[in-house]
């Protein structure tokens, strides 16, 4: 049974820096799609970013517009287990949100990186403060 942990999410001033963690179980694939979503009350739910391990070993990476720059998305695989990283800096008040971890069984095939229909497994989410 795979699942999602996340963790690190805290209030911060805007331009402080923060770092999320998922701590993923059972996902036991060749390859692995991992991904950040976020979601503000009142709005949907958004990719922040993604990162596709191919079978060779090599990494993959998305981000969504309003935070290339700013964050970074990273993991750490062992057999079954995995870790995926999402660190931020200069944060806004925009960043502010409930942060969801989420994996798939395949990365997108000619699709949209942030497609949720693609991600079959999700965390129950840390929230994300920024205020001065």
């Amino acid at each position: 049974q795979v699942q999602l942990v996340e963790s690190g999410g805290e209030s911060v001033q805007p331009g402080g820096s923060l770092t999320l963690s998922c701590a993923v179980s059972g996902y036991d694939y060749n390859r692995s799609y991992l991904a950040w979503f976020r979601q503000a009350p009142g709005k949907e739910r958004e990719g922040v970013a993604a990162i596709y391990a191919t079978r060779g070993g090599a990494r993959l990476t998305y981000y969504a517009d309003s935070v290339k720059g700013r964050f970074t998305i990273s993991d750490v695989k062992v057999n079954a287990d995995s870790t995926v990283y999402l660190q931020m800096n200069s944060l806004k008040p925009g960043d502010a949100a409930m942060y969801y971890c989420a994996a798939a069984r395949d990365p997108p095939s000619g699709g949209l990186w942030y497609d949720l229909g693609l991600f079959g497994y999700w965390g129950q989410g840390t929230q994300v403060t920024v205020s001065t």
